[in-house]
């Protein structure tokens, strides 16, 4: 089975507990694998989402605000 990698930008992480949040409610979405997430703390962080099929960008989208973040960018 293939799999999708799809990087979104994402702003206001500043920790680790943000990686967590952020990741638990990525990895909450039907499909994924994993999420990898590249902390920039304070500016702009890079979360890239391994799936098992595309998904959107709003439920990517929503998930993310779902944790309190956002979105800034999206490489679907």
């Amino acid at each position: 089975m293939s799999t999708v990698s799809t990087i979104v930008s994402v702003s206001g992480m500043t920790c680790g507990h943000c990686v967590s949040s952020v990741s638990e409610e990525l990895e909450s979405l039907a499909g994924v694998e994993t999420v990898d997430v590249d902390l920039n703390a304070g500016g702009v962080s890079t979360v890239t989402i391994t799936s098992t099929g595309s998904l959107s960008s709003s439920e990517i989208g929503e998930a993310v605000a779902e944790a309190g973040y956002m979105v800034v960018a999206n490489d679907a």
